[in-house]
């Protein structure tokens, strides 16, 4: 029997560390295998400099993987790091697909992945499976719902 695998880089604040196993297994249970590149608890790192960490660490995990998949939460929207990994996929076209954590209810996101989202939607392994295939493209509540149209300033010349 074949497995469906993925490479996704699962950006998320480390206070949420505890909760990637409980992503991966929502995946895995709805038949899909990730690798995730990112750096958690269970492979720290101990690099101090900033741009060492962008350039030599996060940078490759980022290129490596096909989806970068950020764990929504209320912390989430604050970290930097956060942004600097959205807009770091985004540079090099990588598909980015928010995922809502439990008790996350529509809080706010990070700038950049309000900018750059491809698809945004709830904790449901079909889902978040068919997000990171690119069968969902949608901006959905942690409900479900599709998010109301959003204003847009626009400006003339």
């Amino acid at each position: 029997m074949s497995r469906n695998v993925a490479n996704v880089f699962i950006s998320h604040v480390h206070e949420d560390d505890s909760r990637l196993g409980a992503l991966k297994s929502l995946m895995a249970n709805n038949g899909l295998h990730v690798r995730d590149g990112s750096i958690n608890s269970d492979k720290p790192n101990a690099a101090k400099n900033e741009a060492y960490i962008k350039s030599a660490i996060l940078a490759p995990r980022i290129q490596w993987a096909g989806t970068l998949v950020v764990l929504i939460s209320p912390q989430t929207k604050q970290s930097e790091w956060v942004n600097w990994e959205i807009e770091y996929a985004q540079s090099l076209g990588k598909r980015i697909v928010g995922v809502w954590d439990h008790g996350a209810a529509n809080c706010d996101v990070p700038d950049a992945l309000d900018t750059y989202a491809d698809a945004v939607i709830g904790w449901q392994g079909a889902r978040v499976i068919d997000a990171i295939a690119g069968k969902i493209n949608n901006w959905e509540t942690s409900e479900g719902a599709l998010r109301e149209p959003r204003q847009i300033p626009r400006y003339g010349c």
